[in-house]
């Protein structure tokens, strides 16, 4: 009897399964065979450990001690590691290191303790909480009226040994509470102060994550709380249960070099990827212990490569005029859009911080150096530095804000050199909170403002940068390969804003630009919120999400009109234009004349979606780095924004079509998505059985009328062929009579072998006979396929 495969140190593609109270481990164990079958090598777990009761995304654990018994329990841990290495399958699992939730004080045992026994609790140091600030309490933003209010209205009570509050539950200190009592005078000598909900982006004095009060960030640089919230991790490794791991947003600890130091420790320096976002031109720092990132920056270099260039001043030209027809302001250059977005999120949601970072520069409530803080906050250019790596960003965003703010230029040189130092404190807390800011300002509002292709706002892309040239893309992956070989590469995760197809199908505006803004026209002349550039947003939702539910584009609409605050916001929101808005949802499905030109439309467009579609997804997994598949995405991934992106997955569907294509159906380019996974599942098997036809990045030769319309690369033995701009390719045919004319792909004299049909070719190979099944191809010798 033959020994269990190993897994390979190194995963060479990964699928990540959402693993939630619906699909529990046991489940993803009962996927091995179909996993096996596609060609995954690893399998990618969402968090497991302990979240709070319902989560579906897991980001919220409660107790990082335990393995979530709704998910599993360690039991099911067990079970599913087991089977997956059995089949030669490592495991990887996403970790959440950065904060905890605490939304149900009860359900979190750290947090619960704090709050019953304050700075005397031995959880007291797992958070960042600055007692002074609090007149010594943890300031807990849950109130919809003043305390008093909500103690006259029998609101807050004392109800059975516990501090109540409607649903919420919060610990009696000691011997705090008498019988009978009066509860303010209960509350009042309580370890924390329960306060408005809307004074948090003011007076909040413990660290979260972002924006979000019910996350509570957690002190790991601490040996102590790094221990005891490593304990099960490390577990995983002692007992061989988990092969690798990826770090959720380590920018926002405090020592994130260090902290992935001990994490290497931990985990006996096995694979290790971190959630970190680039902006464009920056590289991940060389002294990260670890393999590289997750994957955003190859989703805007793919993305990019796919758009046509000249696509650019037809969609400026038309986002102008709807601003213009709106009353809006003509749009401003991309770096000072993010500016100001950046400076409204620390003067807002975030001026909590803001203030901590003067209290810590020993300026408590000083306006001109909270003024100067926030607009080096503003104008800081990536997500953080690590000092003393990094000082240069800081430099920068000094000579920006002086530019911009001469009247800042003295506190902003008082306050530069402490910054600047790498072991004080104000410096510390600044490189965790700038990423706060720009994700919170870019991400989540700014790229719902820029509207002029929905492509180029994904998380960790530039919508400045509009495309890239075939040799620019080719440079990009060069170096990616040389740099980080064994970095993840992506096209859909949990955190897109659109689903890597949606964004497929909408790039292919780009190369119609006159004819999107006819149809937007009509469109809007059916139904419209009143505001231009959010209506080519929401029009945008719906053509490249199509066919898609009603409530899912509802669900759309009211996010991304929120996330933007400029019409409407989550704290005041505008009930006259978000009907207006769900009108124009409502009008994609019962109004005759956009009902109709959003299916002719789509159907006129999908086709050239679909061959992004596809060339996306083999530039993707047969590109350098480690391609992972998110889950069902080996179909067409036309999900928007969380939670949509979270939504079940049907694999019995999968496995059906995969039996059928390997049982020689040879599937159709439709909306079944059958060929997408029949792209998949052959480049995973292939990538997989031969990784020794993937160790080099060499464009390819080719030559010919139509040769920018193709992006071709050697890997080291496997050859891949991807097409671009396939409207323009098109229209060549219908002049020339044949798209692809004498083109051809240069290569030496022997046989290799098209994966995906099945052919062998010869020689220098015309495109217009390799690509008429696929608009794409992956080549390999005869012997290898």
């Amino acid at each position: 009897m033959s020994a269990p495969p190993v897994p390979t140190a190194r995963p060479r593609s990964t699928y990540r399964l959402q693993i939630r109270p619906s699909f529990t481990l046991d489940d993803a164990a009962g996927l091995r065979e179909y996993l096996t079958t596609l060609g995954a090598d690893w399998v990618y777990f969402s968090p497991i450990l302990t979240a709070s009761e319902g989560s579906d995304h897991g980001y919220d654990v409660v107790d990082p001690r335990t393995v979530d018994p709704a998910r599993g329990g360690r039991a099911a841990l067990e079970r599913a590691a087991q089977a997956f290495h059995e089949a030669g399958h490592g495991v990887l699992v996403d970790i959440v290191p950065n904060h905890v939730g605490v939304a149900r004080p009860i359900e979190n045992p750290w947090w619960w303790d704090v709050l019953a026994r304050g700075q005397a609790s031995r959880y007291a140091a797992a958070f960042d909480i600055d007692w002074p600030f609090g007149g010594g309490k943890v300031r807990l933003p849950v109130l919809g009226e003043a305390v008093e209010e909500a103690a006259a209205s029998g609101a807050l009570r004392v109800e059975q040994g516990v501090l109540r509050y409607y649903e919420h539950r919060f610990p009696l200190a000691e011997g705090s509470a008498a019988e009978g009592e009066d509860v303010l005078a209960v509350h009042a000598r309580q370890h924390y102060q329960l306060m408005h909900w809307r004074r948090e982006a003011d007076d909040l004095n413990y660290r979260r994550f972002f924006g979000v009060s019910s996350l509570a960030a957690v002190r790991v640089e601490d040996p102590d709380v790094f221990d005891e919230a490593h304990a099960e991790i490390r577990s995983w490794f002692d007992d061989g249960l988990v092969d690798g791991l990826r770090v959720d947003h380590p920018d926002g600890l405090r020592a994130p070099v260090d902290y992935l130091e001990r994490l290497a420790e931990v985990t006996g320096g096995r694979y290790v990827l971190v959630e970190k976002i680039l902006e464009h031109g920056e590289t991940l720092p060389q002294f990260f212990a670890a393999e590289g990132t997750t994957g955003y920056d190859a989703l805007a270099e793919i993305d990019r490569v796919l758009v046509d260039p000249a696509g650019e001043a037809g969609l400026d030209d038309l986002d102008a005029r709807l601003r213009e027809r709106s009353g809006l302001p003509a749009a401003r250059p991309w770096d000072e859009v993010i500016a100001g977005t950046k400076r409204a999120v620390a003067e807002g949601i975030l001026r909590s911080e803001v203030r901590r970072l003067a209290r810590d520069l020993d300026a408590a409530d000083d306006t001109a150096v909270e003024d100067a803080l926030a607009e080096l906050l503003a104008r800081f250019p990536v997500y953080r530095s690590y000092l003393p790596a990094g000082r240069e960003h800081l430099v920068a965003a000094a000579h920006a804000a002086r530019s911009q703010r001469p009247d800042l230029t003295g506190a902003i040189d008082a306050i530069l050199p402490r910054l600047a130092d790498p072991g004080h404190p104000a410096a510390l807390r600044f490189q965790q909170t700038s990423g706060m800011i720009m994700a919170k300002g870019v991400e989540d509002t700014a790229f719902y403002r820029a509207t002029r292709l929905g492509t180029l706002t994904e998380v960790g892309a530039d919508p400045s940068l509009f495309a890239l040239s075939v040799e620019e893309f080719h440079a990009a992956q060069a170096a990616r390969h040389a740099a980080w070989p064994d970095a993840m590469t992506t096209l859909s995760t949990h955190d897109t804003k659109r689903g890597e197809d949606v964004r497929a199908r909408l790039s292919v505006l780009a190369e119609i630009a006159e004819r999107w803004a006819e149809v937007l026209e009509e469109l809007t002349d059916a139904a419209s919120s009143g505001h231009g550039p959010f209506d080519a947003l929401l029009w945008q939702a719906v053509i490249g999400a199509w066919p898609a539910s009603r409530e899912r584009l509802h669900a759309y609409a009211e996010k991304a009109a929120r996330e933007a605050g400029e019409a409407t916001t989550w704290l005041e929101p505008d009930a006259d234009f978000e009907r207006r808005m769900h009108a124009v949802v409502d009008a994609a499905f019962d109004h005759p004349v956009a009902a109709a030109r959003v299916e002719s439309f789509v159907s006129e467009i999908e086709g050239a979606g679909w061959s992004n579609s596809l060339s996306a997804k083999l530039l993707q997994l047969a590109g350098p780095g480690v391609p992972d598949v998110y889950q069902g995405s080996e179909l067409w991934e036309q999900s928007l924004v969380d939670p949509d992106n979270r939504r079940a997955v049907d694999f019995d569907a999968r496995r059906r079509l995969l039996a059928a294509i390997d049982a020689g159906a040879q599937p159709l380019i439709d909306r079944t998505g059958a060929a997408k996974l029949l792209v998949t599942a052959r480049t995973l098997r292939v990538r997989r059985d031969r990784p020794d036809l993937f160790t080099r990045y060499t464009p390819a030769t080719v030559v010919g009328a139509a040769a920018h319309h193709a992006v071709a690369v050697d890997r080291g033995g496997a050859l891949a062929v991807a097409t671009r701009l396939p409207v323009g390719l098109a229209a060549r045919g219908t002049r020339t009579g044949s798209p692809w004319e004498d083109t051809m792909l240069l290569r030496h004299a022997g046989p290799t072998t098209d994966i995906f049909t099945g052919r062998t070719f010869r020689g220098h190979i015309r495109l217009a006979e390799l690509l008429e099944t696929y608009p794409v191809a992956l080549l390999v010798t005869a012997d290898a396929s």
